[in-house]
C-alpha cells in the first residue's frame, strides 16, 4: 500500500511551495479567555487540535520555535480542516495537567504535546479517563502507552539501526563504553539485545561513574577488545564530554583507527566533526538533507534558525491535517493514528505502534571532516518491516 503523506506539508516543503510564506510569526489562535465546554469540531466543521508547548520557563525558546513550525506546517499544507490552538504547558507535570484540562474543556479532538516525558506521564491518568489521544513530543519510551504516543526520536531505535548497519558491514564483535546512568544503561541493554538477535557477540559492556576516573573501565575494555575481527564500540556520550571519554580509551591502548566507533543521536549536533577522534564514526539519525530544506525555509520565514525539535511540531501538524481529512470531523482514533503503513515527514518515515512507541526510518551517518555523510540511506517505506 502507498505510504500516506503528511497533509501536503512534506510536498510543499521538499518541492518548494509557490505561494508566499507567512510574514514572520503569526500567533496560533488564542485560547478563549473563558473557555466553554466545546465540541471537537468548530461550527464551520474544523477539527479542534491542541498543542501543549512550553511557552514559558526554561524551555520557552524550544516551545516558541515549535509553535512557529506548526504555523509553517499549516501554511504549507493549505489546511482548512484544523482549528489549532496553543496552550502553555510550562516545564512541569502540574503545568502540563492544567494545559491539558483547558484543552479538554475547549473540546480538543487530539492533543499534540507536551514536550517532556515527565509531563506526558502526568497526563496518562487523565487520558485514560477522557479518552483523548495524545501524541507527545517526548522521546522517553518509558512513558509510552496505548493512546499516549512518544513521537520524539527515541534512542533505542538509533542503537538498533547502527548495530544492523555494522553487522551488514561485516562487524560481529561489539563493546559498550557508557556512563552508569539511566540513559547509558538503556543504550547498553539495547545494544546487547540487538547484537544477540543479529548473531553477533558483545565482548564487554563497561560502565563508569560520571566524574570518576575512567582509567579502570578503559583498561578493562582494552583487554576484552583483544581478539580477531573488527570491533564496534558504542559510546553514547555527547560532546564535549565525549572528548575525555575517547582520550581515556586511547590512553588505555585502544587504537581508535582500528575499531569502529558507533553512537546515537547525541552526536547529531552542529560541529561534531571538530572532534578529530570521531572521524569515521557512525550514528543513526534522520536524513540531514531533508532537515536542511526545512531549516532554510524556517530561516527565510522567521529570520533565525529553528530549534532542533521544531521538526516534530511541523510533522505532527501535518499528520493532524491528514487525519482531519479521513472523514467529516476527522478521524483521530488510535486505529487511524497507528496506521501500519506509517507517515512521512521532515524527519523521514515514522509509524506509531499500539503500545505508544514510534518506529522511524533512520539513516546511518558517518562523521567525515566537518560534516556528516549518509552511508546508509533512510528507508522510504515500511514495506517488509515486521509489524510489532
Amino acid at each position: 500500500m502507498r505510504l500516506p503523506l503528511l497533509a501536503l506539508a512534506a510536498v510543499a516543503l521538499l518541492l518548494g511551495a509557490c505561494t508566499e510564506p507567512p510574514q514572520r510569526s503569526t500567533p496560533l489562535p488564542p485560547r478563549p479567555t473563558q473557555p466553554q465546554a466545546g465540541s471537537p469540531t468548530t461550527a464551520s466543521g474544523k477539527a479542534r487540535i491542541a498543542m501543549l508547548l512550553p511557552l514559558t520557563g526554561r524551555a520557552a525558546p524550544i516551545g516558541q520555535a515549535m509553535q512557529q513550525a506548526a504555523e509553517m506546517a499549516l501554511f504549507d499544507s493549505g489546511s482548512k480542516d484544523l482549528a489549532l490552538a496553543a496552550y502553555d504547558s510550562g516545564d512541569t507535570g502540574d503545568s502540563a495537567v492544567e494545559a491539558y484540562k483547558r484543552a479538554q474543556t475547549d473540546g480538543a479532538a487530539l492533543i499534540l504535546g507536551p514536550l517532556f516525558g515527565a509531563s506526558a506521564a502526568a497526563l496518562a491518568p487523565l487520558r485514560r479517563s477522557d479518552r483523548i489521544n495524545i501524541i507527545s513530543f517526548s522521546n522517553d519510551e518509558s512513558v509510552a502507552q496505548a493512546g499516549l504516543w512518544v513521537m520524539g526520536i527515541a534512542a533505542p531505535p538509533q542503537v538498533r539501526r547502527v548495530v544492523d548497519h555494522s553487522i551488514s558491514a561485516g562487524i560481529r564483535r561489539f563493546a559498550v563504553f557508557a556512563p552508569r546512568t539511566t540513559y547509558g544503561d538503556q543504550m547498553g541493554r539495547t545494544l546487547e539485545s540487538q547484537v544477540a538477535i543479529r548473531g553477533g557477540t558483545v565482548v564487554t559492556s563497561e560502565f563508569y561513574d560520571e566524574g570518576a576516573d575512567l582509567g579502570a573501565a578503559s583498561r578493562r575494555l582494552a583487554d576484552a577488545a583483544k581478539g580477531e575481527g573488527r570491533l564496534a564500540i558504542l559510546v553514547p556520550v555527547s560532546p564535549p564530554r565525549v572528548t575525555t571519554v575517547l582520550a581515556s580509551l586511547t590512553g588505555a591502548g585502544v587504537d581508535l583507527k582500528s575499531v569502529q566507533l558507533i553512537g546515537t543521536g547525541v552526536w547529531d549536533v552542529p560541529g561534531i566533526g571538530s572532534e578529530t577522534m570521531l572521524q569515521g564514526a557512525w550514528y543513526a539519525a534522520p536524513d540531514p538533507a531533508r532537515r536542511a530544506d526545512f531549516e532554510r525555509k524556517f530561516v527565510a520565514t522567521y529570520g533565525r534558525p529553528p530549534q532542533r525539535l521544531a521538526t516534530l511540531a511541523y510533522d505532527a501538524v501535518g499528520l493532524a491535517g491528514q487525519l482531519a481529512r479521513l472523514k467529516p470531523g476527522g478521524d483521530f482514533s488510535a486505529e487511524a493514528i497507528a496506521n501500519p503503513n506509517g507517515w512521512y515527514g521532515v524527519d523521514g518515515i515514522f509509524r506509531f505502534l499500539p503500545d505508544g512507541r514510534t518506529e522511524r526510518g533512520l539513516a546511518v551517518i558517518e562523521i567525515q571532516g566537518d560534516r556528516g555523510v549518509v552511508v546508509s540511506p533512510a528507508p522510504n517505506t515500511f514495506a517488509g518491516w515486521p509489524t510489532n
